[in-house]
């Protein structure tokens, strides 16, 4: 049981550029004692760029490539991870993270957005040609939706209030998880402890 439940440990910020991931993750992280992880930082590091130095010379399907490579090779355990809002395009980045942890998207409205974000590029958003932000965020908006274990709306917060409404949401979260992980395994010693005959 215990196995099975320390492997959910690690907590994945999801969302928009401009929601807080690093900043929310870090404080939320040093309020858990947890590790801080920004894998954005860990693509810089490999490839010896930044971030909008590869867009611009490997192109968007190049960097997503880079993206899915590293996201999937994250080993951790007790962190909080914060990877870039396109990680959700990432196919098996996003199925390693189910597997190892938490996710939480962090979710602000379009107006939201587009006020925090003044120069996407400068941000290293990766916009195909003809698209726009607004473009962007409602194609993303059901990939975040479909890969959320829990959602933290930042309409009208301020960052201190989003952290709490996430700590709060993480306990919850792991409160439940864990009494459905103890009635698994209460079921499966009855299973156990059932003689043969009687499953016959």
């Amino acid at each position: 049981m215990k196995r099975e439940y320390s492997m959910k440990k690690n907590l994945i910020f999801i969302g928009m550029p401009a929601v807080g991931k690093s900043t929310v993750g870090i404080v939320v992280a040093k309020r858990l004692g947890m590790r801080f992880i920004d894998t954005d930082l860990l693509i810089q590091e490999q490839e010896g760029k930044l971030l909008r130095e590869i867009i611009a010379e490997k192109g968007e399907e190049g960097f997503l490539e880079i993206e899915n490579q590293v996201n999937a090779s994250v080993k951790a355990s007790n962190s909080v991870i914060s990877p870039g809002g396109s990680v959700i395009y990432c196919q098996e980045a996003m199925k390693h993270y189910k597997k190892i942890g938490t996710i939480v998207y962090l979710k602000a409205s379009y107006q939201t957005i587009k006020r925090r974000i003044k120069n996407p590029k400068k941000r290293g958003v990766v916009l195909k040609e003809g698209q726009s932000l607004r473009d962007l965020y409602y194609e993303r908006v059901p990939y975040f939706e479909k890969y959320a274990d829990i959602t933290i709306c930042e309409d009208g917060c301020r960052i201190e209030d989003t952290i709490k409404n996430v700590l709060n949401a993480v306990k919850k979260y792991r409160k439940t998880a864990q009494k459905r992980t103890e009635k698994r395994t209460e079921f499966r010693k009855k299973l156990d402890n059932t003689p043969k005959s009687k499953l016959k």
